[in-house]
Parts: C-alpha cells; structure tokens; sequence
C-alpha cells in the first residue's frame, strides 16, 4: 500500500469529533503565516460564557431576529469604504 493509501485510510478511520483538528494540522502546510498557525493549534476555549457574555449574546441574536442589522455591505457603504 502507498503512502497515499495508507493516509487516507487513516483518515477513513478517524473518529468524526477528530477530524477539524486534523484538517488544522493539514492546512498548516499551506498557512506560511506563524500567527494562523498558532491560532490553529490553540486549545478549544472550553470555559462557561459569564452572565454578562451571554447576556450580550442573547441581545445580539434578539436584534437578529428583531431585523435590527444590517449587511456588511450596507455598513462599508455608510463609512465610505
């Protein structure tokens, strides 16, 4: 068996909750940049949103549904960009 074949069957046999770290690590080949590279290996934040965190994630989903947004476009047209 090849190389080749051996790595995708060692992918084929990955469990599912492993494989977005996995693509990290392979798309550190194509990111020449050290900071990407560093995000990409950085832990999975794991730590409990505050009260106030997920306060102001509720607010922001509460205007999404309210329609209260507007489109990237529409805010690079009304700064000039």
């Amino acid at each position: 068996m090849q190389p080749r074949e051996r790595i995708h069957q060692l992918v084929d046999d990955l469990p599912e909750q492993e494989l977005p770290a996995v693509e990290r690590f392979l798309r550190q080949r194509e990111d020449g940049d050290p900071v990407l590279r560093a995000l990409a290996n950085a832990p999975d934040d794991d730590e409990e949103l505050t009260p106030e965190e997920d306060a102001a994630v509720q607010e922001g989903l509460d205007a999404i549904e309210r329609g209260d947004v507007v489109s990237s476009a529409e805010l690079r047209r009304s700064l000039g960009l």
